[in-house]
């Protein structure tokens, strides 16, 4: 009889084969990362268009200027002034997609709030994101690609 012959992958075979996926892996992986941020950075711009809605029909339905806290615009069985209904309950907390939404307004002049801003910046800069996003009642987004952005950095295009 001669020689059995013997079924199955040596293990150089299997190496090899592990090398090429870990190649492939290597290749891919920060080309996912990438994808990933700019899908953040524009749930973030589209999140600072959705909150700039809600502001202006809560001006317009509470006739007390902007809100105080971004809050009140959250969700509410029966709403008024301190919950508006206007945003879902993520948003009005303030973190979504990987971007922390900084809401300031300023006081009151006679219970009237004129003025807001709201800061949108990566809650993990360089995993969730890269750039900051900066907008207010005028209702241009501004962006900055290495920080915070304020309204002096130039409007997003």
């Amino acid at each position: 009889m001669g020689p059995q012959k013997k079924n199955g992958f040596s293990l150089i075979e299997l190496l090899l084969v592990v090398a090429v996926i870990l190649i492939i892996a290597a290749i891919a992986i920060p080309s996912l990362m990438r994808a990933r941020m700019s899908a953040n950075e524009a749930s973030a711009v589209g999140s600072l268009r959705t909150i700039n809605t809600a502001i202006a029909n809560y001006a317009s339905s509470y006739g007390l200027g902007y809100p105080a806290t971004l809050a009140a615009l959250g969700p509410s069985a029966s709403p008024s002034s301190t919950a508006a209904d206007l945003l879902d309950s993520v948003l009005a907390a303030g973190v979504k997609s990987g971007y922390s939404f900084n809401y300031s307004a300023e006081m009151p002049v006679g219970g009237i709030i004129s003025k807001y801003a709201i800061t949108a910046d990566p809650v993990n800069v360089g995993v969730s994101g890269q750039r900051g996003f900066y907008t207010d009642q005028i209702l241009v987004i501004h962006v900055n690609a290495t920080g915070s952005a304020t309204a002096a950095d130039p409007p997003l295009k």
